[in-house]
């Protein structure tokens, strides 16, 4: 029996892309909330995976988007019951925060295909084997970052953040065999979805590569690299689905 996987999206243009196309292979369903066009929340009942996507707002925006407040709240209740949870950029700071961890930000602007490296314990953690052991490059595209929240475990780290995932059990969720999962990251990304976020987010690279050119670049080159980097970024995100599922 397949999965029953539930996404939270907050844009049109940041949606599950390749957990998609990994769920699609493995018979797993999927139901979506469209915050932006006011879909309901689901009863906990009837998803076993909660998909939490990005987008270009912050966690603190409740006074321009009155759903943050339910969704934060609809976080905390699946987590308290136990579901596998997984947070994409947004997403992550979301469940970051509703761990109680501070999410503000981070000082320093990562947009495009920058290394990251997996922390003492993330090498150790069996949801993520065969991610590289040494520096390794994935997609960027946040401004806010988290701290990793207490009692989660810390799993990677970037030159210019320090907090680039973490994950977390409950003893509800160790009981049941699932985990809590967040990346500032994206691992999702395909040829599609790269080229809508760029196309989206042109203001924001533009203002962005002024202040920090070292961490952001341009639209021309995100794309022109995800040639390089996508497949990869896709089966290690595999690997950690597939993981998640045992």
């Amino acid at each position: 029996m397949g999965l029953r996987i539930h996404a939270l999206y907050h844009v049109d243009f940041e949606e599950l892309s390749y957990i998609k196309q990994w769920a699609d292979s493995q018979n797993h369903s999927i139901t979506v909330t469209r915050f932006y066009e006011n879909d309901p929340i689901p009863a906990q009942d009837s998803f076993d995976w909660l998909v939490i996507m990005g987008g270009p707002m912050s966690i603190h925006d409740d006074a321009e988007f009155a759903w943050l407040a339910d969704e934060k709240h609809f976080i905390h209740q699946s987590i308290d019951a136990g579901k596998t949870v997984i947070g994409v950029c947004l997403g992550a700071q979301l469940i970051a925060d509703s761990l109680g961890a501070k999410v503000a930000p981070s000082g320093i602007k990562e947009v495009g295909w920058l290394p990251i490296q997996l922390t003492k314990q993330g090498l150790k953690h069996p949801l993520l084997t065969d991610l590289p052991k040494d520096e390794f490059t994935v997609f960027h595209w946040h401004g806010d970052g988290f701290d990793c929240p207490k009692g989660a475990t810390p799993i990677a780290t970037s030159h210019a953040w320090a907090n680039q995932g973490f994950i977390y059990q409950t003893p509800k969720h160790e009981e049941l065999g699932t985990w809590v999962l967040g990346w500032q990251c994206h691992f999702e990304v395909t040829e599609n979805s790269m080229v809508d976020m760029v196309a989206h987010g042109q203001d924001y690279i533009q203002d962005a590569i002024i202040d920090y050119p070292d961490f952001v670049q341009s639209g021309n080159d995100i794309v022109a690299l995800g040639d390089k980097y996508i497949k990869d970024n896709n089966a290690w995100l595999s690997t950690m689905l597939n993981n998640l599922a045992r």
